[in-house]
């Protein structure tokens, strides 16, 4: 049987009959490290990040890397070692990128819900700038700022009512989502912000959605952010940065998103043409940095025929692996190593106490028991999203580094689970 094409992955490929990411044979990590497994490639995330650096190259700019995508400690490090900022949506983000070694100044604090506590810290920490998504927001974090004697950097989040073509949980940009206000409010809330003591308008925000596998609408984005930035300054508010946030998308089954530095041409063309060539640019990518940098190393627990479906029962779960869960989510599975045997059709499911606990629906595999099997493209809004529904724990985290495997979180246990929490004292 010939190997499957992995199709994206330059980073993971088959020698013989065997799956290796980088240098290592991977069915020894999951040997040795035990299932479920995340694994990452360094070389495939940094070469991800290389290509936004091509299409930035001799610009002002300032890569923030989307932190919510995988929030692994190293994966930050590695991240601020390479010179990136990070956006952030939450007090915990924050903490993290501090713990990781990551750059306050660089920060980016973005979410439609912060709190006072929050605001208050990321002011005292020294964070670049806050994203504001609302009126009220502004109203809050003027008078955090005036209560700490400071001033907070600010942009706005301009929802610009543009079409991403993308799964409706994974939107934002359009008019119907929660994130940001409205294009036609946008030049009053910055002459509101303006007026407050306690905020220094620094920018310009937008971010229409996540996994994004066309440059349409970042060009509309593009131009209607523009459209703005000029109603703004003619009030004689000036916006210093122009920040288009992320969400390129990656390919998980045939999806042919442009290359960052190649979309990047086509969008800085558009904005050297209106005039807005020499000002700084802020973007935030996540999943195209680690997305495809990652996979789920699962065993196959039972194979269970049925009159209608075949299940191939894995000790991954929803729980580990969210995404088929809450998106419908297509992931590639394949064997970590093949044999030579004729393929079945199956489910590919977990053991969660869920009929929605399923990993991939008709897959065609040549699989027994106590086979291990690769979940592709597992780098992002799997560990950073897992849980311990069915008080399962959380699974281990390796990174490697051509031949070198660095464990970077180690497998919970269940007591780790149930640690804080306590017994009634009858």
């Amino acid at each position: 049987m010939n190997p499957p094409v992995l199709p994206g992955h330059p980073h993971i490929a088959y020698q013989g009959a065997d799956l290796y990411l980088e240098g290592v044979r991977l069915a020894d990590l999951a040997s040795h490290f035990g299932t479920p497994l995340f694994v990452y490639s360094q070389a495939a995330m940094l070469a991800a990040l290389s290509a936004y650096q091509r299409g930035f190259a001799g610009r002002d700019a300032q890569i923030c890397y989307a932190m919510k995508a995988n929030s692994s400690l190293a994966v930050l490090q590695l991240f601020a070692h390479q010179g990136c900022g990070f956006d952030i949506v939450s007090g915990g983000e924050l903490e993290r990128v501090l713990a990781a070694g990551g750059n306050p100044a660089t920060v980016i604090f973005s979410g439609v819900g912060k709190t006072r506590a929050e605001m208050r810290r990321a002011l005292d920490a020294g964070i670049g700038c806050f994203n504001v998504e609302s009126e009220a927001e502004l109203d809050v974090l003027n008078e955090v700022a005036l209560a700490a004697g400071q001033r907070a950097n600010i942009s706005i989040r301009v929802n610009p009512d543009v079409d991403a073509k993308t799964h409706p949980y994974i939107s934002t940009g359009l008019k119907d989502n929660k994130f940001g206000i409205p294009h036609d409010r946008a030049v009053a809330a910055y002459r509101h912000a303006a007026g407050l003591g306690g905020l220094r308008v620094a920018g310009i925000d937008c971010h229409i959605g996540s996994q994004i596998t066309e440059a349409g609408p970042y060009l509309d984005a593009v131009d209607r952010i523009l459209d703005l930035v000029e109603a703004i300054e003619a009030q004689g508010i000036a916006i210093r940065h122009l920040d288009f946030g992320g969400g390129l998308g990656i390919d998980y089954h045939g999806d042919i998103p442009p290359a960052a530095d190649a979309l990047w041409a086509q969008l800085l063309g558009r904005i050297d043409a209106r005039g807005f060539g020499r000002r700084r640019l802020m973007i935030e990518p996540g999943r195209s940095l680690v997305g495809n940098a990652g996979v789920c190393l699962t065993q196959v627990l039972y194979l269970k025929p049925g009159e209608h479906k075949n299940f191939c029962v894995v000790d991954a779960a929803m729980n580990d692996l969210p995404r088929p869960a809450m998106y419908q989510a297509f992931h590639q599975i394949v064997p970590l190593a093949t044999r030579a045997a004729a393929p079945a059709t199956y489910d590919v499911v977990g053991p969660v106490c869920e009929s929605g606990d399923w990993i991939g629906h008709d897959r065609s595999l040549a699989v027994q028991a106590g086979d291990l099997l690769a979940v592709l493209s597992a780098g992002a809004y799997c560990m950073s999203m897992s849980s311990n529904y069915n008080s399962r724990p959380r699974a281990a985290e390796l990174l490697v580094d051509g031949t070198r495997v660095h464990v970077i979180r180690e497998r919970e246990t269940v007591a780790d689970v149930f640690r804080h929490e306590r017994l009634l004292a009858y």
